[in-house]
């Protein structure tokens, strides 16, 4: 069974593009919701995000997003910090899930920083979303209901657009012109082809 990771930029349509694969029957493994629960709920990992971010991180046993938000896409170091704890126990976590899945040619792994954690060294190929800037910019606004230059702070914490496009095995345009199913199904064909060769 391959693991294939999915990935994009924020705005770029992760969520739909999951939720159609779900559809036609592909096990998908969301990543960054898996580290929101973790970071909720994992002994050790709320006593390093104390100890990054203050006792007062947690309100009602639940991590204050918003404040860590703020902090990370301020200071890149304890972004990274961020990173080298949670990193490790989602793929753990992911591990574990693929090892209860059977009988598909392959599981997607959706997550926002793929190529930024270097989970792409676990995967044997990456889906990468794509969409013009400004749309992205756009949708994120409307969805989240913030300002552009949060959004576009946002942006700059993620690999440039041109590097994902490199790295990436699979490209799918979410710019809406281009239809979406047919190269979903064009990339499930190629995958279901790949994983039988194996």
């Amino acid at each position: 069974m391959l693991k294939v990771g999915i990935t994009g930029g924020i705005g770029s349509g992760k969520s739909y593009v999951c939720k159609v694969f779900r559809m036609i029957g592909v096990p998908v493994f969301h990543a960054d919701k898996v580290a929101q629960d973790l970071l909720d709920t994992h002994p050790s990992l709320k006593h390093t995000m104390q100890d990054l971010f203050g006792a007062n991180i947690y309100v009602n046993d639940r991590l204050n997003r918003k404040k860590v938000a703020e902090i990370v896409f301020q200071d890149k170091t304890i972004l990274e910090k961020l990173n080298q704890v949670v990193h490790p126990l989602v793929l753990e976590s992911f591990n574990n899930w693929t090892k209860n899945i059977s009988g598909h040619p392959y599981v997607l792994k959706e997550a926002a920083i793929i190529f930024e954690s270097g989970a792409e060294q676990f995967l044997d190929a990456v889906i990468n979303i794509t969409a013009p800037r400004e749309l992205r910019i756009k949708r994120v606004m409307k969805r989240d209901k913030v300002l552009r230059n949060h959004v576009i702070a946002r942006m700059e914490n993620q690999l440039p657009e041109e590097d994902k496009l490199k790295r990436a095995d699979y490209v799918i345009y979410n710019d809406e012109h281009s239809l979406i199913l047919p190269q979903i199904i064009n990339i499930h064909n190629k995958l279901q082809y790949m994983a039988k060769r194996i």
